[in-house]
């Protein structure tokens, strides 16, 4: 369990830690994807680690059957099926979605595993890498097909379902089954997270302004370029990020432990339920998996918008974002450094040769940066109840309801 849970009295006490609703209890709540607490390695030689059971049997039935989403694994293999045998692309997409979910919170999940045997540094960096490895791979493959649009709305999609709809939802629920008590979080790191946000906001506002502004020194050129720079600043921010949270300013991200100390229930230590090495193979056949299906995925695009009569970006900013955030929807909120990847896949289509760049259109800019106010202010008090979870909720329906009526002018889809 993650380092801030701890155990709660209700009868006793009038605060409780955020986390500790059901829904979220594994994650550090508004820490980023590499805030998980993960078990030290030196847990190998324990007792909880002596319990796990060896063997490809047990590590099948663990991956493939033990997850009630699996249930959507078959739909993998009819995607490529109907890709062959029919045209109809709007069921290959779907299809896909379908498929793909389960594989993600798998990676999810088998990642999680590999993290017990390497330590709090080194699984943080396997979880903000696996953790997003869908959606990099998804975006690699529209880039590689020159769909940047698809991939910049995607991505912008992404940051948006996860801090409207899933912290929203993990709000509102744990509003709900706490309604006598207040939650809380930890406000420091949800402060330094919006900062965070907000300056991946400023790296993307500034291309667009120069674009519509046409005060570029070199028409064209500027905006990409400028995109570029601002790309690697904020990628060198992320690593910066990853210092300040696992090395530098460790307490700052693990505020209960000292609390918790020598007074925590062994038996409550989480066991893990993959060898290392079988977590490593279950790691490469599900990225392998994602990858294949990922393909069908976004030839299938175009297709379905037609076939639906439903709009390029309401597609890759509300359908897609399911796909990649398929682990957060299902266990935990991990939105604040979604915006890692934008600046990621930047750089890649630099050394792909692709014009990917941060201008993402005033429509999608403007949507962006009122959610990231919207959630801070939001998170500014270090409380959390239905009503502010019920409030976000609605706001991602008046932003889903907006792509669905918005018809992107750009020729680049």
């Amino acid at each position: 369990m993650g380092p801030i849970e701890q155990k709660i009295d209700l009868d006793s006490d009038e605060e409780i830690p955020f986390s500790s609703t059901p829904v979220m209890r594994k994650v550090h709540a508004f820490d980023s994807e590499t805030t998980h607490a993960y078990p030290h390695a030196d847990m190998a030689n324990s007792r909880v680690f002596k319990q796990i059971r060896m063997g490809p049997l047990s590590s099948i039935q663990t991956v493939i059957f033990k997850s009630k989403i699996n249930v959507l694994l078959p739909f993998g293999p009819l995607v490529i099926l109907l890709h062959y045998v029919t045209e109809k692309h709007e069921w290959v997409f779907f299809f896909s979605l379908l498929g793909i979910t389960p594989l993600a919170e798998r990676l999810g999940f088998a990642t999680e595993q590999l993290a017990f045997y390497t330590g709090p540094t080194v699984g943080g960096l396997l979880n903000a890498t696996f953790g997003n490895a869908t959606e990099m791979i998804i975006s690699i493959y529209a880039l590689n097909n020159g769909m940047i649009r698809v991939v910049q709305q995607s991505l912008l999609g992404s940051i948006l379902s996860n801090m409207l709809l899933v912290l929203g939802c993990s709000f509102f629920i744990g509003g709900i089954i706490h309604h006598k008590k207040v939650q809380v979080f930890n406000k420091a790191s949800a402060v330094v997270n919006s900062g965070l946000l907000l300056m991946a906001v400023m790296g993307i506002m500034f291309p667009a302004v120069l674009h519509f502004t046409r005060t570029e020194v070199h028409f064209g050129k500027s905006e990409l370029a400028l995109s570029r720079f601002s790309s690697c600043v904020m990628l060198i921010a992320y690593a910066s990020y990853l210092f300040f949270q696992l090395k530098s300013q460790v307490n700052l991200y693990n505020p209960f432990d000292e609390e918790r100390g020598d007074g925590g229930d062994s038996d409550e230590e989480e066991a893990p339920e993959l060898t290392q090495w079988e977590a490593i193979a279950w790691l490469a056949i599900l990225t392998i998996w994602v990858s294949l299906l990922s393909g069908y995925l976004v030839d299938a695009i175009q297709g379905a918008s037609d076939s639906w009569n439903m709009p390029v970006s309401f597609i890759s900013v509300i359908l897609l974002p399911i796909v990649g955030n398929a682990t957060e929807h299902g266990s935990a909120i991990m939105f604040a450094m979604k915006d890692k990847l934008i600046p990621f896949c930047v750089v890649v289509g630099w050394f792909m040769g692709q014009p990917m760049d941060l201008n993402f259109q005033l429509f999608e800019t403007a949507s962006l940066f009122i959610a990231v106010l919207v959630v801070a202010f939001m998170l500014q008090e270090g409380t959390s109840n239905y009503f502010k979870g019920l409030m976000l909720i609605l706001g991602y329906l008046i932003v889903a309801a907006s792509f669905y009526v918005h018809v992107d002018l750009s020729n680049d889809d």
